[in-house]
C-alpha cells in the first residue's frame, strides 16, 4: 500500500507545527504580563495542541470505521415494494 503523503509534505506539516508552537511560547515568554497570566496562556496553548491531536484522531478513526462498515455491509436491492 502506498503512503498518502510524501516525505516532503510530512516534513512541512511537522516543521510548521513546531514553528507555530515555538513562536507561541516565545511570545508568551516575552509578554509583559504577570507570571500567573503567562502560565494560564501556556497551559491553554498546551491544551489546545493536545485536543487538536485527539480531535484529528477521532475524525480519522470514525471515517475509517465508516469506510469499513460500508465495505462489509452488502447493499440492499431496491424494489418497487419497499416504501420505508
Amino acid at each position: 500500500m502506498r503512503r498518502r503523503n510524501t516525505p516532503a509534505f510530512t516534513f512541512l506539516a511537522w516543521a510548521s507545527f513546531a514553528l507555530a508552537c515555538g513562536f507561541t511560547f516565545v511570545g508568551i515568554y516575552n509578554m509583559d504580563a504577570p507570571l500567573v497570566e503567562k502560565g494560564y496562556y501556556s497551559v491553554c496553548s498546551l491544551f489546545l495542541i493536545m485536543s487538536s491531536f485527539v480531535l484529528q484522531k477521532v475524525v480519522r478513526d470514525n471515517q475509517e470505521d465508516d469506510d469499513g462498515i460500508r465495505k462489509a455491509t452488502p447493499e440492499k436491492k431496491k424494489t418497487g415494494e419497499d416504501f420505508s
